[in-house]
């Protein structure tokens, strides 16, 4: 936990009511996102046995396993909700972007917004359990189902990635932009999260997140069940479904059990769709467009090569070179994403000036039409120098960029108790002898400068599958026969 952040939660102990860590919304919410609040049952972490899923928040379809034990309807609990995501899936590629990008885009992508963490490790489990299951022989399932585990297992590995917005957990999303009074592991439990962020009236929100741990109001927002339901209600009825002797009988117990079940997902429905009221009333940073963007273009590719039968299998597991490689990627796409947070919002950025990575000041000297002549060409390279009180922890060498300026890049020439000096590139017009008017920061301006978002980050290099050691997945070394092993033992 940050500085900022002990202060605002200390803040928010203090007022009754949450504090905002950001300015701005970083994360792109979707004009039309789909709704996914599952139920799984109880010691069978791949065993689902509700969902509330749609994109209207009038009309959420509710989807029952009765017997969740048996495979028959749990692989027909499946086939429904394939056919409501899928559908989902390909009503976000029906228009095409016809902006200035060069490649195929798709104007939109898919967004499944779920509860909490615990919602996106379902969808997990549920993707590895379906996207190898086969149509024909023994055991089939609907062609829909091995499907769906393939988009499910992609909008996981989606989520991984920095900054999508693909799959959300909307604990996290809001606890990325409020700071609350309670920990980080309260702050999981959704009604709790918003009872601080947005409490009834007449209470403070210490009271309302007292109240929202009654499990009677406010039933666990999935995939996990309150025991005291399971053993006084869910126990019962699923029961009284296995006893059923008849059709009626049975289909008595199964609108029982569903009357249940909709009263324990209904709460945290109404949730969810609140939260996505309050992300939005917030204004989007400049750089979420870019960052979804990102998303589309990935839609777009997994799309159409599934489409034209070229998408690559999905793995088990990763190797173990494909494994670094892809922690490579990951870490190089946080550098990045916490850069643009910092460059589009004010308190993110204050966050790297108290860690010393970025700073503000005053322009105390600026030379705006210098020249750098020790190259092979001529290059106008102006230098400023900036006073700042903030603690300045960079070496000479780093590359900065100012929200001011965000196509001028500065390289630190030297940092001294007080003073930091700057070279500028890029975005001065395109005289190589004069700067334009306003491009270089003059003597007075305050200024801040900070991580650059877009510089570029070579990726690690790794060793190919034939030279990877075989106790990580390459191949066996030859065998090469040595004199102790030729030797005969006749003792």
């Amino acid at each position: 936990m940050s500085v900022l952040t002990a202060l605002a939660r200390a803040e928010a102990v203090e007022s009754g009511r949450a504090q905002l860590l950001t300015t701005v919304r970083h994360t792109h919410v979707a004009e039309r996102p789909l709704v996914l609040v599952p139920l799984a049952l109880a010691g069978e972490a791949a065993a689902p046995l509700a969902a509330m899923v749609g994109t209207d928040p009038r009309a959420g379809r509710l989807l029952v396993v009765a017997n969740p034990r048996d495979r028959t309807q749990r692989f027909q609990f499946v086939a429904q909700l394939a056919k409501i995501v899928l559908a989902y899936v390909e009503g976000c590629s029906r228009a095409v972007d016809t902006g200035h990008t060069a490649k195929l885009r798709y104007a939109e992508a898919p967004q499944v917004l779920v509860p909490n963490r615990g919602g996106v490790e379902f969808i997990r489990l549920l993707g590895r359990s379906t996207r190898f299951r086969r149509t024909y022989g023994p055991h089939p399932v609907h062609r829909s189902v091995p499907l769906l585990g393939q988009w499910l297992t992609f909008l996981r590995e989606r989520a991984d990635h920095p900054g999508s917005a693909m799959l959300l957990a909307l604990t996290e999303v809001l606890g990325e932009h409020w700071a609350t009074g309670q920990s980080g592991l309260e702050d999981a439990n959704l009604a709790a999260l918003l009872g601080w962020i947005d409490p009834p009236a007449g209470l403070d929100g210490a009271a309302a997140a007292e109240l929202a741990e009654d499990p009677l109001r406010w039933p666990p927002a999935g995939p996990s069940t309150d025991p005291t339901f399971d053993n006084e209600i869910l126990a019962p009825a699923l029961a009284a479904y296995a006893r059923g002797a008849d059709p009626q009988a049975q289909s008595r117990a199964e609108a029982a059990l569903g009357g249940a079940l909709q009263e324990q997902l209904e709460p945290t429905w109404g949730l969810m769709w609140r939260a996505v009221e309050l992300l939005r009333a917030r204004p989007a940073g400049a750089s979420v467009e870019a960052r979804w963007g990102i998303d589309r273009d990935a839609f777009t590719v997994y799309h159409m090569s599934l489409a034209e039968g070229t998408a690559l299998p999905q793995p088990r597991r990763d190797s173990a070179v494909a494994a670094a490689g892809r922690l490579d990627r990951l870490e190089r796409e946080q550098a990045r994403y916490e850069a643009q947070r910092a460059l589009d919002d004010p308190l993110v950025m204050a966050e790297f000036r108290l860690a010393g990575e970025a700073f503000t000041g005053t322009v105390v000297s600026a030379s705006p039409n210098r020249v750098d002549t020790s190259g092979k060409k001529a290059a106008l390279r102006p230098h400023i120098t900036v006073q700042t009180e903030d603690p300045v922890r960079l070496e000479p060498g780093a590359l900065l960029v100012s929200p001011a300026r965000l196509s001028q890049q500065a390289m630190v020439v030297s940092v001294s108790s007080v003073d930091v000096v700057l070279e500028l590139s890029k975005g001065m017009g395109r005289s190589t002898k004069q700067a334009a008017p306003g491009s270089v920061p003059e003597v007075g301006e305050v200024v801040t400068y900070g991580p650059v978002s877009d510089a570029y980050q070579p990726p690690g290099r790794f060793p190919t599958r034939d030279e990877t050691p075989w106790t990580h997945g390459g191949p066996p070394p030859d065998y090469q026969p040595t004199d102790t092993d030729a030797a005969e033992d006749w003792s």
